[in-house]
């Protein structure tokens, strides 16, 4: 008996050429939007000016790069600082890249769509390194169950929203 009914599954190229034409040009193309975004920033506060008659909204180098999770594969992202010389507390924070932000929406979404399709909290760790690349950081069993959590205060407040005034 020589013949045998076990297939071979192949693995997903980790290291697709698409992907990574892909990925890189989803990585500058956000980089370029967030430059454009300091820079509105910057604009709209440089009638802002300090005693010694200096613009008080400036450029102040970036923040750390980080990773950002995405459909993609993780993305580098450098998010610029903005510094305010006038003490009036103008804050900078990227409205596409907030701070802490760590995965996209479409990935959380898809988190709870695996979870509702039966894969394990064990699993997730498994099925994500498959789907999002062999550096899926922030996705342990610990996180899923986090989440989870999370999903079903969402659902009790869903449930026992206000229908009183609908139909």
């Amino acid at each position: 008996m020589t013949e045998s009914n076990v297939i071979t599954l192949n693995k997903p190229e980790q290291n697709d050429p698409l992907q990574e034409v892909l990925r890189e040009g989803a990585r500058k193309l956000l980089a370029a939007a967030i430059e454009a975004e300091v820079a509105a920033f910057i604009a709209q506060h440089s009638a802002l000016k300090t005693d010694t008659d200096k613009t008080a909204v400036v450029r102040n180098g970036y923040l750390p790069e980080r990773s950002i999770q995405t459909g993609l594969g993780d993305i580098a992202v450098k998010v610029p600082k903005v510094r305010d010389r006038s003490g009036s507390g103008i804050k900078f924070n990227s409205s596409l890249v907030p701070p802490y932000l760590k995965r996209t929406k479409n990935i959380e979404e898809f988190l709870s769509w695996l979870y509702l399709r039966g894969i394990s909290t064990g699993d997730f760790s498994e099925t994500l390194k498959h789907l999002l690349g062999p550096e899926a950081p922030g996705l342990s069993a610990a996180t899923i169950s986090r989440l989870k959590q999370d999903w079903e205060q969402d659902y009790q407040d869903w449930t026992r929203r206000d229908l009183s005034q609908k139909r």
